[in-house]
């Protein structure tokens, strides 16, 4: 029995869990110092990692505009389209979402390796599909301009928080082993 009584005959430490108090306060810890990082003003003068990361996301998405025979230049955070100009910023660039994700991967327990390449694969899912979200919306932008508020931020937003907790979600059936997933 476990400590509880109810459940499965195996004892929780030897069913390899953890604790959801453990994983939450992992978590919470975790998310706090990657805020910090990347929103402490004197760290951003050193290496401002959204800056980076915004410009990346920007560049990759006008030339997949362009590709698509949409006229886009990009300059800093800014996509600049015929009749629309997107400026892309922290929780639009998909590093709240890569956050998101990888923080949950780093706080459930699995090996170093494991997380490493979960992190990396969540990290090429979640930004395809926000770059596309991105083109998705400067499409809207130029096309259906009416709907393009209403896109943005209702259906857009919820979409990259679906898209990391079912990237987790993914993680965590890669990361149980398989005597745990029988239970």
């Amino acid at each position: 029995m476990n400590k509880k009584g109810k459940g499965t005959d195996i004892p929780e430490k030897q069913q390899g869990g953890v604790s959801i108090k453990r994983f939450a306060l992992t978590y919470v810890v975790l998310m706090g110092i990657f805020f910090f990082v990347i929103g402490f003003v004197p760290l951003q003068r050193v290496f401002d990692v959204n800056g980076v990361y915004t410009g990346m996301i920007t560049k990759i998405t006008a030339k997949i505009l362009g590709v698509a025979g949409i006229p886009a230049v990009c300059q800093g955070s800014v996509i600049a389209l015929p009749s629309i100009s997107l400026d892309v910023k922290f929780g639009c660039n998909g590093l709240e979402a890569v956050m998101i994700y990888a923080v949950a991967v780093i706080a459930f327990p699995a090996s170093w390796k494991k997380k490493a390449l979960a992190i990396l694969a969540g990290l090429v899912i979640i930004q395809v599909i926000n770059v596309l979200r991105i083109a998705g919306l400067a499409y809207a932008g130029i096309h259906y301009r009416q709907l393009f508020e209403y896109m943005h931020i209702y259906v857009a937003q919820g979409m990259m928080i679906a898209v990391s907790f079912f990237t987790f979600l993914g993680y965590l059936h890669y990361a149980t082993p398989a005597e745990r997933k029988d239970h």
